[in-house]
C-alpha cells in the first residue's frame, strides 16, 4: 500500500525538480530578462508541497495506526 502512494509522489517530485532546475538554468544564463516567479510556477510549487504534505500525513497516520492494531 505503501508502495502505492510513494512511486506517484516521486513522479510529481522529479517533474517539479526538473521544472525548477531548467528555469532556474535559463533564468542564470540571461537568456530571460525577467527574473522574478510567475504566477504559474508559484501555483506549482504551492500544489506540489501540499501534495507533499499530505503524503506525509497519510503515511504517518497509516504507520500509526498499524503500530496501534499491533498493540492491541
Amino acid at each position: 500500500m505503501t508502495d502505492v502512494l510513494i512511486r506517484p509522489a516521486l513522479i510529481a517530485a522529479g517533474g517539479l525538480s526538473a521544472r525548477a532546475r531548467r528555469a532556474y538554468t535559463s533564468r542564470r544564463r540571461g537568456g530571460d530578462r525577467d527574473a522574478g516567479v510567475s504566477t504559474l510556477e508559484m501555483v506549482i510549487i504551492t500544489l506540489g508541497l501540499i501534495a507533499v504534505a499530505t503524503l506525509l500525513v497519510t503515511a504517518i497516520t497509516l504507520a500509526v495506526t498499524r503500530r496501534t492494531d499491533q498493540i492491541k
